[in-house]
């Protein structure tokens, strides 16, 4: 008598809607929290179904695996990054225009999608490795071609520093943006709109070129 299989559906083929939908999407959650905290390779089917309230052997009607879980997390939050990000650059901004709206959309993107930035900050170098998660590198290229190109725009119109190393600026912006993904939670005191705004007058300050003061504008300082 032929043995039983469990169902497998893997997250790109079960078509949900309504309620099976928002359970899908709480499922995910719950499982971006988890391996946030506990890291990828610690995390099992069985943590993430317990956090869950549930039984791993039902976590399997959502979906087939841990990888396709990790997989949908992370294609959703770069697929929402890159839809801003594509239309802030078809702006055609200036190049200060320009950063000031990819690092508020950064925020954004970290108050919708917290534990998936955790995720991809910790494991995206590891994981795209693996076949399934090419799309990471194929992402981050894109990515740095993005900044680097605006940072470049910004020397060339001296509207940034000529001394600015622009690598060097890509890579801290980079890292000081994303990295508040291990400290900021939703619904706190600051918008992520404020935390943009304030972190962008703290950047700006350091690259942007300081023009001088006209003589009348110092002469009214005194007056």
């Amino acid at each position: 008598m032929p043995t039983k299989k469990k169902p497998q559906v893997t997250a790109a083929k079960k078509p949900a809607g309504g309620a099976a939908a928002e359970r899908r999407r709480e499922l995910l959650d719950t499982a971006a929290e988890v391996f946030a905290e506990q890291g990828y390779n610690a995390t099992t089917v069985r943590k993430i179904a317990g956090h869950a309230g549930m039984l791993a052997g039902s976590l399997y009607y959502h979906f087939d695996s841990k990888e396709s879980m990790l997989e949908e997390i992370l294609r959703t939050f770069l697929d929402e990054l890159w839809d801003g990000y594509d239309t802030v650059l078809d702006a055609e901004l200036g190049p200060r225009e320009t950063l000031e709206a990819l690092v508020t959309e950064s925020f954004r993107e970290i108050d919708r999608h917290r534990a998936a930035v955790a995720i991809y900050q910790k494991e995206s170098r590891q994981l795209a490795a693996q076949e399934r998660f090419t799309f990471l590198a194929d992402s981050q290229r894109k990515f740095e071609k993005a900044w680097l190109a605006t940072l470049e725009r910004g020397v060339a119109a001296r509207v940034f520093r000529a001394d600015l190393d622009v690598r060097l600026t890509y890579r801290f912006v980079r890292d000081t943006v994303w990295v508040a993904a291990s400290w900021y939670r939703p619904g706190g005191q600051h918008s992520p709109e404020e935390i943009a705004r304030q972190y962008l007058s703290m950047v700006l300050d350091g690259i942007a070129v300081h023009r001088a003061v006209p003589e009348e504008s110092k002469e009214s300082l005194h007056t």
